[in-house]
């Protein structure tokens, strides 16, 4: 009897064992250590609880489980890592666990290895989840040495202090779209779908510097850091709208391929986006699939063209198949167009031609059996025909549009047919049938036709679908919860005030933060607690509607070295502008601080405010919706941020322009005097080499400390701005050593090379107007001397 006591009582106690690791997960585990999905969900868990790791149940299957690690505190309990077998296991007899060999496994009820970490450091190995979310497996020879880790293998999610490198990528999980340093050293996002691959971020049409990064740091590599900041060696960065430290956060490539910072609410255990890579969610590929169009009109959401309907009402990356076939023997007579206003598909151009009539791309189109559509720009005559139809759009602000090729039966029912997909185009009266035929005559007959007819059933349509468009944007269950986040965020970072809010915010405008030509600058803090300055605007001629369109385009300008625009106020002749508050106050009170109460400004910090001002006013020329000059270049319009980074202020209301015009029509001078282009004077066309004159003599500040705007004083004689330039002049043709020019405060603690390009680009930006660089190249320029790292920490 006894003999078999023993094996039972031993048995007895393995259960219990089991039994109480169950119910209390373990912190670190050794090797002979296991964990049946049965026996619970919870494998490890970090000391301070923020992390747990297990059995995650998948969401189509609740008998599925994978290995993940997630955290535990958040409602949704989201998943930071999953092994990358991306198989799911049975609910029922599958385990993890570490074998005596120091292999952790993750094994299905048969017996089958679905996951392991393919480490054999011995009996006396480790497995950890650190408080960072981190999983590692300890060496047995020490416990320092870290054998494996979760960090190096990222799935969709980055945590602070995880590094992305050069051999690692994000991917979503849709499994379309990733994140990865490329073979120019460029942090981007790409989507690689069934059919396709391409590169949608950072824009594809400029360079790495257009696009404010450098191709020259190799390190690659980018990290989160706790306080909220995303830095990349190329130069991105990313910084959560609640920076700061104690708040859980994590980057991720969401499902609808847009990268995305969140930050955790510890109190309701919900997440809130405060950075988004892609501001505008219609510039990811992929997001409507084949054939489909992205627009936001009212809310996102992606319709298909004239004669195509919704493959999956359900998905919509499955894109739009099309109502007809066609085949290459049908005539050509048979064809027509259908005009899409401001529309266009990106890439798979078949032909590119400059310098065209509408009428001639047409016919190129039409006589190819392989052309789908063509986009035509106006004013240069660009015409791109289209072989294949991807990752459309339509933007109100694009300078061309797009007509898709139909056979003319399917042409004459697609304008009062219904648009698959979300809603239908609420401007669908704007899309036009175009028959080459009746271009080339000049007829209307056709046209004015079928306007007439459908008119009234088109208007009706139109007032349902505006009416009901907001219901569908935020209502239909089949757009990703991701996506209708980051659209509320773009939304509510931008909003109309009301006078008695702002009234409240400032104290009834008590603290004065500034006084400028264009109106007062005052502190105010919003319900929400959030700091910002609050400008009281003058001189105001704009009517109220007007005034809001152009502040809702400024409003969605968004660029490290530009002051954001939070809202505006327009209530009767009351005209206020809502920024975020930038806490060091402007340049000019460092660089011409006669009290000697400012802190000195280092070299390296007049570097980097140099360098910082150019790439936001290379934004604003080369790479907005609408190009804007700045017209009053000066430091009291460069703010100066906690860490001394340049923000420049005051942009956007001087001018806008559309992509089309090369010069800007004033009804007045602009700009303040010593820093305004002699063009002014002259009455000639403005465009946005001002903003480069006016960027050269701010250069010379920095360079100085010194307001050489208003002349300066070299050899006890006071010279004035151009008599300064060709003193500078003559020193750089005699290879002079500039010491005698640089802040003498300084006390020769400065970089020549850097001092030398930040005096050559002045004296060129300070040439006759055709001679001037533009504000990317200047960019360029000071690149090359850019040795300071973002983050010593990490680079």
């Amino acid at each position: 009897m006894g003999k078999f006591l023993c094996p039972l009582f031993i048995s007895f106690i393995s259960v219990l064992l089991c039994c109480a690791a169950s119910a209390s997960p373990w912190q670190t585990i050794g090797t002979g250590t296991s964990l049946q999905v049965d026996h619970g969900e919870t494998f490890l868990v970090s000391p301070d609880t923020t992390f747990s790791c297990g059995f995650y149940p998948s969401g189509d299957d609740t008998n599925a489980f994978y290995f993940s690690i997630w955290f535990t505190h958040a409602t949704d309990r989201t998943v930071v890592w999953t092994a990358d077998s991306g198989l799911p296991v049975n609910g029922h007899g599958s385990k993890i666990s570490l074998s005596h060999e120091g292999n952790l496994a993750f094994t299905d009820v048969n017996g089958t290895t679905v996951w392991e970490s393919k480490t054999g450091w011995g009996k006396h190995t480790t497995v950890a989840l650190l408080n960072s979310g981190n999983m590692v497996i300890k060496a047995s020879d020490s416990e320092d040495k870290i054998v494996w880790q979760s960090f190096d293998w990222p799935t969709d999610t980055l945590l602070p202090s995880q590094r992305l490198t050069r051999e690692k990528r994000l991917v979503s999980q849709s499994g379309n779209h990733f994140l990865y340093f490329d073979n120019d050293n460029v942090l981007r996002l790409q989507y690689n779908g069934p059919e396709i691959t391409s590169i949608y971020w950072p824009s594809p049409d400029y360079t790495a510097v257009q696009n404010g990064r450098t191709r020259f740091n190799s390190s690659k590599i980018a990290v989160l850091d706790d306080e909220g900041r995303f830095l990349s060696s190329d130069g991105f960065k990313m910084v959560a709208l609640d920076s700061g430290l104690g708040i859980q956060r994590r980057i991720t490539v969401d499902y609808d391929g847009n990268l995305r910072m969140y930050s955790l609410n510890a109190s309701d255990g919900n997440w809130t986006i405060t950075g988004e890579g892609v501001l505008q969610m219609c510039y990811v590929h992929g997001l409507c699939g084949r054939n489909g169009i992205c627009e936001y009109s009212p809310g996102l959401r992606c319709t298909c063209p004239p004669g195509y309907e919704m493959t999956d009402p359900e998905n919509w990356s499955r894109g739009c198949r099309p109502t007809f076939s066609v085949s290459c023997g049908q005539q050509r007579e048979d064809f027509t167009f259908v005009k899409i206003p401001h529309g266009d598909y990106y890439g798979f151009d078949l032909t590119s031609n400059k310098s065209i009539s509408l009428e001639e791309c047409m016919r190129i189109c039409m006589d190819s059996c392989v052309c789908l559509s063509f986009t035509y720009k106006g004013g240069d005559g660009l015409c791109y025909t289209k072989g294949l139809l991807y990752n459309g759009q339509v933007y109100p602000y694009f300078p061309g549009d797009n007509y898709i090729k139909l056979p003319k039966n399917v042409a004459s029912t697609s304008l009062i047919s219904k648009h698959h997909g979300l809603t239908c185009k609420p401007n669908a009266s704007k899309v036009m049938l175009v028959s080459i035929d009746a271009y080339r005559k000049n007829s209307d007959n056709i046209m004015w036709a079928y306007l007439y007819v459908f008119a009234t059933i088109i208007g009706a349509v139109e007032l349902v679908f505006i009416m009901t468009g907001w219901y569908f944007l935020f209502k239909m269950h089949n757009i990703p919860k991701s996506m209708e986040e980051g659209y509320k965020m773009i939304t509510s970072q931008f909003r109309r005030f009301t006078y008695r809010e702002l009234v409240e915010a400032t104290g009834k405008f008590k603290e004065e933060l500034g006084k400028g030509g264009s109106g007062t600058v005052y502190r105010g803090i919003l319900g929400d607690k959030k700091v910002v300055a609050v400008k009281k605007l003058t001189d105001v001629r704009q009517g109220e509607e007007e005034f809001w369109a152009e502040v809702t385009l400024i409003g969605r300008i968004n660029h490290i070295n530009l002051v954001r625009m939070w809202g505006f106020c327009s209530e009767g002749r009351q005209r206020l502008l809502v920024y975020e508050y930038v806490e060091n106050e402007s340049l000019d009170r460092y660089l011409f601080d006669d009290s000697g109460t400012r802190k000195l400004l280092s070299w390296s910090q007049r570097f980097k405010i140099a360098l910082g001002t150019a790439r936001g006013l290379a934004y604003l020329h080369h790479e907005c919706l609408e190009w804007v000059v700045h017209c009053d270049v000066k430091p009291e319009n460069i703010l100066l941020n906690r860490d001394f980074e340049a923000k420049i202020a005051d942009f956007g209301l001087s001018k806008l322009s559309k992509r089309d015009s090369s010069t800007f029509n004033f009804t007045h001078m602009r700009g303040t005097m010593g820093y305004m282009a002699p063009e002014w004077a002259l009455n000639l066309p403005i465009n946005a080499k001002v903003d480069v004159y006016s960027y050269g003599v701010v250069l010379l500040e920095i360079v100085t400390g010194t307001r050489v705007s208003s002349g300066i004083t070299i050899d006890e004689e006071d010279i004035d701005l151009m008599q300064f330039v060709q003193v500078v002049k003559q020193m750089l043709t005699s290879g002079e050593v500039l010491d005698t020019i640089v802040d003498s405060r300084l006390k020769g603690h400065f970089n020549c090379d850097q001092a030398k390009a930040m005096v050559k680009a002045a004296i060129s930006c300070l040439e006759e107007r055709s001679k001037r660089p533009t504000m990317d190249q200047i960019v360029k320029d000071l690149m090359v001397y850019d040795n300071e790292d973002y983050h010593p920490a990490y680079f």
